[in-house]
């Protein structure tokens, strides 16, 4: 089993992976804080694992993808001292196994969180394949049939809208997220969610056409097959009006495709 972390700008993703099956066994999340050290890190991570009943003695290896560079190393050092092993770190001349098309940027200076779920999807559902990973940002990306990571888009996620909206106006209450009664509301709270999960399902909806109109012009002749994860995919996705499939763990999962490629 590996010990599978993604780092994001509010949360910290921990995932116990089979790494012959790529069965995520368990997945937990804990806070991301700036200012820890590596053996705070540490203390917590094994009090987490400990709920799950699970031993820093069960893992083999582990690897990190991060979008939060300053805490990289500090949870890079945090999972030295769980289990004794350096994690393989994406971005830090790591082979994913995929070929990037991106105007020269080489793999190294792309999230490793947009790669991982490239890597899944490749790996799991026929191509050209589309990624929405909805957390505090939103990204679309692209894997075409040559099994190619060709790019994406970048919006903010349903969480950063609410939270700008809330935050810059005096009389609007934060509010859950769940689906309105109907898309006209008639209340603030009903007109609020109308906003957040119609605005974002209909901004998803927007960027799929675009990327299948510019995915058919570049020669593609099969639809994409569109997966959604993240933490506000299974959410956002049914309000969408294209078939997209919800994966909450294709993140995790390639992590440990990664992992095994470099093992």
């Amino acid at each position: 089993m590996i010990l599978a972390i993604d780092i994001g700008n509010t949360h910290m993703v921990l995932g116990c992976v089979n790494e012959q099956t790529n069965e995520v066994i368990s997945s937990m999340q804990m806070s991301t804080d700036r200012v820890e050290t590596a053996h705070e890190y540490a203390a917590e991570i094994v009090q987490i694992l400990a709920l799950e009943k699970i031993s820093p003695e069960d893992f083999c290896g582990a690897i990190i993808s991060s979008v939060v560079p300053m805490v990289t190393t500090v949870v890079k050092k945090a999972v030295e001292i769980i289990t004794g092993e350096k994690p393989l770190v994406l971005g830090e001349g790591t082979d994913i196994g995929m070929e990037v098309d991106m105007n020269g940027i080489p793999a190294d200076a792309i999230a490793g969180d947009l790669l991982a779920t490239a890597v899944a999807a490749k790996e799991a559902h026929t191509l050209p394949a589309i990624i929405i990973d909805m957390g505090t940002a939103t990204t679309v990306t692209v894997v075409d049939s040559r099994g190619i990571y060709i790019g994406g888009a970048i919006l903010p996620g349903p969480g950063t809208a609410m939270k700008g909206l809330v935050s810059d106006t005096s009389l609007l209450p934060a509010i859950d997220f769940t689906a309105p009664d109907r898309a006209i509301a008639k209340d603030t709270i009903n007109a609020m969610k109308s906003g957040i999960i119609y605005g974002s399902a209909g901004a998803v909806d927007g960027i799929l056409e675009r990327y299948e109109e510019e995915l058919t012009a570049s020669g593609e002749t099969k639809r994409p097959v569109i997966v959604a994860t993240g933490g506000m995919g299974r959410i956002i996705a049914p309000f969408c009006r294209h078939e997209i499939l919800v994966d909450d763990q294709l993140l995790l999962k390639g992590l440990s495709i990664i992992w095994k490629k470099n093992n």
